[in-house]
């Protein structure tokens, strides 16, 4: 059984007063030779062309509802079902673009705590609201390909404003397992991964292990001691905003 979970950190930019966006503006276009993941990488040097830490321009009002970003989704979706991921970002497959997507079917459970994530879109995506309490989670990714799990925490519920593949406005409040893939994948989009937050972290192969013996914490409600993913997020703050903030 694989972990298929998902998130981020700071971003590694130049200083600086105002939005700078990206000096290659992503398209739509899908390779001809489909995607391919990024992995994440801890040197700084490899980070300044790597779009895991890079910023994400946000989907344009005359983008939406158009054969080009229905296409994109659909292409991104099926990458997501083949890597056997429950959710993924855009600036994971080489495309710096405010877009990710979430879906959790019966066969992507591996615990009694996880519900099936109906599949979503969410695009241009903030969050606006947030549980006091917080649960931990022992996140792998996609883009942490052959790294241990590592232990965060995230907010037990979310409330959000996204965009979706139409260009219409959706306000929600996710709980449980979709809740924590939302923050993973959000993280993705502020830069980073799960790497950079955690300080606890275990093999795959024993944390199986430790969960059938039941002796390891695992998506419970923890304190304030432990790393939250998205630690450097205001609530209510755009994406751009963020790297206003964090440049």
């Amino acid at each position: 059984m694989k972990v298929h979970v998902l998130v981020i950190l700071l971003l590694i930019c130049s200083s600086g007063c105002s939005y700078i966006k990206p000096e290659k503006i992503d398209s739509l276009l899908i390779p001809e030779k489909g995607f391919s993941l990024v992995q994440h990488t801890f040197k700084k040097e490899e980070r300044i062309n790597n779009t895991l830490y890079l910023p994400s321009r946000k989907i344009e009002k005359q983008e939406f509802d158009t054969q080009e970003l229905n296409g994109f989704v659909q292409e991104l979706r099926s990458a997501m079902h083949f890597w056997h991921g429950v959710g993924i970002a855009a600036n994971q497959v080489n495309k710096n673009i405010q877009l990710f997507l979430i879906e959790a079917n019966s066969h992507s459970l591996w615990h009694e705590e996880l519900d099936v994530v109906p599949f979503q879109v969410f695009i241009n995506p903030k969050i606006t609201k947030v549980s006091k309490q917080r649960k931990n989670f022992w996140h792998g990714c996609l883009s942490a390909s052959g790294e241990k799990l590592g232990n965060v925490a995230s907010y037990e519920w979310i409330e959000y404003e996204a965009f979706n593949a139409k260009g219409e406005i959706q306000r929600g409040r996710l709980n449980g397992f979709t809740a924590v893939i939302f923050q993973h994948e959000l993280r993705h989009l502020l830069g980073g991964t799960y790497l950079d937050k955690a300080v606890q972290f275990i093999e795959t192969k024993e944390f199986y292990a430790r969960l059938n013996e039941k002796t390891l914490l695992f998506f419970e409600r923890v304190n304030n001691d432990l790393p939250l993913l998205l630690d450097d997020y205001i609530i209510n703050q755009t994406i751009e905003e963020y790297y206003q903030l964090n440049q």
